[in-house]
């Protein structure tokens, strides 16, 4: 590889690794959100199942896993099936385990996800009245 080339790419990580670093200890999504609000939560007064993922990702990537389950549990426990599903894919998970794949998402993995997703929209709803 040429070294202007080399060069290019390390000031490129840098600036990004910079500007993450930046974004991380200055930005709050309570005080300045960064996607529009809901609208469903805007429509309707309640949430939907995505409400409170920004201020919780924020939480779990500051270790506050209390405040990460309270703004939305739903998806601070996903992430682990999402890692999964990640390492099946991509990482040669699907050779290695290939009955893990068809358990978590087959056909009836997408049932269950769907009602435990409704479930718990209709459940976050009903505990905040």
């Amino acid at each position: 590889m040429r070294k202007e080339l080399k060069i290019g790419i390390g000031a490129v990580v840098t600036v990004c690794v910079a500007a993450a670093l930046y974004f991380f200890y200055t930005f709050d999504p309570e005080a300045q959100p960064l996607f529009p609000k809901c609208p469903f939560l805007l429509a309707t007064g309640h949430e939907c199942p995505g409400c409170g993922s920004q201020r919780a990702l924020h939480s779990l990537l500051h270790c506050n896993i209390g405040a990460a389950l309270k703004y939305n549990a739903f998806m601070v426990l996903a992430i682990p099936y999402v890692f999964l599903g990640i390492y099946l894919q991509y990482l040669g998970g699907k050779k290695r385990f290939p009955g893990v794949e068809k358990f978590f998402f087959g056909r009836w993995a997408a049932a269950v996800l769907l009602v435990v997703t409704i479930a718990y929209w209709v459940l976050r709803n009903l505990w905040k009245v």
